[in-house]
Order: structure tokens, then sequence, then C-alpha cells
């Protein structure tokens, strides 16, 4: 089979099974393209489409709704489009999709779709929109709370340096009305940090409102955010966004690292103008929100990196807490430990007093990256484990942690390696399996990686050369 044939044969297969729906269409606005995926999504046969009119197919379109035949008419690519209507089933759909058109030299020949179902996000996130705009009603109307759990600074457990002078930042910005920029990894605490600062501050009788920013795509996350009027895009209703449900209380935007450069720059804007403007609206709505935002990144790494704009930055971070890692605060290990495990006492109705003193050590040896979610998930498996009838955690409570085993088992295992194989090749296979994972959990960043080991970036450059992970 010559390379063309391979090339053509490989493409075919691509198309039809790629999970996202393709569509293209040629300039006399025939079909030429219509892959399973898209099939499946609008409710028809392949047959159906191919080499058919595509206004023949979809009798609800013209030409001016079309955003096939439009990209053909205006040779304006459409990015991010997204669309809510009934397929050939009669079925609700929403998608997020990308029309491009085709050249052939300097003419237009067709236009390709490619289409994305976000149906159920689109569901799960007007749901969410409804509780909350339905708990801001019963609130005002009845004055009743609901009865969510509301963190507070001494619901913050530790006495280490670090954090004491992260909850002291906490608390002296709860007192003002600026942005806070809140730092730290996956796990750490950062939610909670917010929602003390909200709570402990003269918006605490208002709405506190979290929305994660690397959940949803960025096209339902801008109408999440500012709402939408009817017709705004197809398939549009009237409905409040969060900033305007948020009035008067608080709005934590969680990992805002993950948002998008264009909805960033309209976010910054609403920060510096102090109004919304609902997506396909004309009305100017202003709104008096604080703002939280979390970032599980460095934030001049971000910046640097261009995950984060430089001057919303500036507008986020008037004020920056940094949540230390757990593996920053062991001193805090047994105070975190004796916490969780009287909260699983009650949960699960034990009667655990204390870690085992091995534990102890096997946590202190332990990197931690999960921090301190990762340590009430190794003890709540445990708690799980242990009869009734004892009173310590020891190691094989921790049956499935593996680090716990992998530590009971060290010693066992590396004499038995000693009596096999030299004590400099056992060296090297220890130095490069721990070069290994320290790089893994800094997503291959040499510069990070050798901060953590204590050694120089250019000697552990010719360390990753040696053991075979040129960089």
């Amino acid at each position: 089979m010559n390379k063309n044939k391979l090339d053509q044969l490989l493409l075919q297969n691509i198309l039809q099974y790629a999970s996202i729906g393709i569509h293209a269409i040629d300039r006399n606005r025939k079909t030429i393209i219509y892959n399973n995926t898209m099939a499946e999504l609008e409710g028809l046969e392949i047959h159906q489409v191919l080499d058919k009119d595509i206004l023949d197919i979809f009798p609800s379109l013209n030409e001016a709704t079309s955003t096939l035949i439009s990209v053909i008419n205006t040779g304006e690519p459409i990015i991010n489009s997204s669309q809510t209507y009934f397929n050939y089933r009669g079925h609700s759909i929403t998608t997020i999709s990308t029309t491009i058109p085709l050249y052939e030299g300097k003419d237009i020949i067709g236009a390709l779709e490619i289409a994305q179902d976000v149906t159920n996000i689109r569901k799960l996130s007007d749901q969410l929109l409804e509780l909350q705009q339905e708990l801001k009603v019963t609130n005002r109307e009845s004055r009743v709370i609901p009865h969510i759990k509301k963190y507070k600074f001494n619901d913050i457990i530790g006495n280490n340096k670090q954090l004491v002078i992260a909850k002291e930042i906490g608390m002296r910005a709860s007192e003002t009305p600026s942005s806070v920029l809140i730092y730290g990894e996956t796990g750490t605490g950062k939610e909670m940090f917010a929602q003390s600062i909200h709570n402990h501050g003269a918006r605490k009788g208002n709405t506190f409102i979290a929305q994660n920013c690397a959940a949803i795509p960025d096209s339902l996350l801008e109408g999440i955010l500012f709402g939408t009027e009817k017709g705004g895009f197809t398939g549009a209703i009237e409905r409040e966004g969060i900033f305007e449900q948020a009035n008067g209380g608080t709005l934590l935007l969680d990992e805002i690292n993950s948002m998008s450069l264009p909805l960033q720059a309209k976010l910054l804007r609403v920060l510096q103008e102090g109004y919304i403007r609902r997506i396909g609206g004309m009305k100017d709505i202003p709104i008096d929100v604080r703002i939280l935002a979390t970032t599980n990144q460095d934030p001049q790494e971000a910046i640097e990196k261009g995950t984060i704009r430089r001057d919303l930055y500036y507008r986020l971070s008037v004020i920056n807490i940094h949540i230390p890692p757990l593996r920053e605060r062991l001193d805090d290990l047994e105070v975190l430990s004796d916490f969780f495990i009287n909260k699983y006492n009650i949960a699960l109705n034990k009667n655990i007093q204390k870690l085992s003193r091995q534990v102890k050590d096997d946590f202190s040896k332990y990197d931690w990256p999960g921090n301190i979610r990762e340590l009430e998930n190794f003890i709540e498996g445990a708690m799980n484990m242990i009869s009734s009838r004892d009173k310590v955690l020891n190691r094989e409570n921790f049956i499935s942690s593996n680090f716990i085993l992998r530590y009971s088992n060290l010693e066992t295992k590396l004499l038995k390696r000693l009596s096999e194989d030299s004590l400099p090749l056992l060296l090297e296979e220890i130095e490069a399996n721990i070069i290994k994972e320290i790089m893994h959990k800094y997503n291959n960043n040499v510069t990070n990686a050798a901060k953590h080991l204590g050694v120089k970036r250019q000697t552990l450059q010719h360390k990753l050369k040696k053991y075979g992970r040129v960089q």
C-alpha cells in the first residue's frame, strides 16, 4: 500500500471514529463529509445527509441561520459558538461548534463544522443557576439561611508558621472590600479560606457563590457568569448570571487560571467598570460583588505561561494569600490527624484514639501530593478497615494506602536487593526512581523539580540524560 492510500485510509478512520461531530459541505451546500458522531448527535443516518442540500435535510434552517452557509457567504470563521436546537428525532441538544471556510487558493470551496455535544453539561449548569436563584428568592422571602457548611477561620486547623501568617492575612482581608487572590495546590483548602473571608466580613449575611472555572466550557461559563437574554444565541432564555445572583455578596472564581484569556478580558472589564451585560443584552446592569479568586498554579508562573492575563492578575491580587502545601507544614500532621480521627469516630461510630508511632513515621516521610484532602482520605479509609475493638490506627489498617505498604516493605526489599546487586547499582536505581516521581509531580518542569530535590538545574539535566530521560 503506497503512502497516499495509507494517508487516505487513516484520514477516513479518524473522521468516522472521532469523538467530535464533523460536517462539511461544498460550495453548492451539499454535504461531502458527515461522520458517525455527528449523525448520532443530530439523530440522522449518514446516507440521509451525504450529497444532499443542507437546507433539504434541515428545513428549519435558512441561509441566515445556517452556520455552514454563513461561513461560505462571509468567509469569516465562527469560533466556539454555542447552539441549542432540536435534532431530527425532536431531542433538544446543545453543542459548542467551530465552523471554518475551506479554501482552494483564494476561492472558498466549502465549509467545515466541528461540534462537541455539551447537552448534559448545559442541563447541569441550567439546574445550578435555577437552584441558586431559588435559594436566593427563598432566603429573601423567609430570611432563612440554607443549612450549608459555612467555614470560618477557626475551622482552619494547624499551628504552622506559614499557615498562621496566611490566616492573619485572610482575617485582615475580610475587613476590606478588596479583591483577594488565593494560591495553593489542590487539596490545601483554598475554598475554606475564601468562605472564611466572606463569613468574617461585612458581607457575611449576603450571598456567597463559588464557581469552578475549570469544570464548564468557556462558551457556557460566560452565560453562567453574566447571564443571558432571550435571543442572545440559539435556544437562549432570559436568566440572571451568578454576578447578579451574588449582588451584595461574594463571588469565588475557583481555578481562575483555567479560564480562557478572552473570557478573562471580559471579566477584567466587569471588575473595572462595575457592571455586567448579559449575553445578547443591550442593558448595562450595575453590580456590587466582592471577588475572591483561587489558582492552583503559581501566579507568576501562570503569567509567564499565559494562563492568567497580567492586567487581570493585578486587578485580582490586591491581597495575596499563599496556602502552604502539607509537605511544608509537617509539624501540623499530628493535630490534623487527631482532628480527622475525631471526625470519623463520630461518623463511623468508632473510638480510635491515635495513630501508631510507625504510621506517624510513615506520614512524616510521605510527600503528600494531594495535601490535606489526601490525609483525610487516608484516615477515613483506614478507619473503615479497623475493628471497632481497636483503639490505635496501625499500618495494616492503611491497606488501601499504597505508600504505607511501600514504606513498610522498603527495608526488606533493600536488603534482598543488596544480596543480588551491588550497592552503586542499587543507589542509581533508587535515585532514578526518585527523579522520575519528582519530575512527574512537577509535570516535567526541570527548574521546579531541581528546586524540590535541592540540586542545581544543570545537575538534574545531567542525571536525566544519564538515566535515559533527555529533556
